[in-house]
């Protein structure tokens, strides 16, 4: 796993509530959530970049009231095609 050093100004904890100990993981979550939405990586993929378990991450994704499921469209009309 690679290790990433970032600065960030003392404002961004203020804003977001967050303690500067927290942060990181808050970030994880953050980018994982965003990054699966826009169906850059899978549900596996994302999970690991927040540090939780598939199932937690599920949990996370309702918890903040996002989709844990995303649906293409004309893949569902196809399916509803077939029967």
């Amino acid at each position: 796993m690679k290790t990433l050093t970032l600065e960030f100004p003392e404002a961004v904890f203020a804003a977001l509530r967050c303690a500067p100990e927290d942060f990181p993981q808050e970030m994880r979550l953050a980018a994982a959530m965003s990054w699966y939405e826009q169906t850059r990586i899978s549900q596996e993929v994302a999970a690991q970049v927040a540090g939780l378990s598939r199932t937690d991450f599920l949990l996370a994704l309702a918890s903040m009231q996002r989709n844990s499921f995303e649906v293409d469209m004309s893949d569902l009309d196809r399916e509803l095609a077939r029967g």
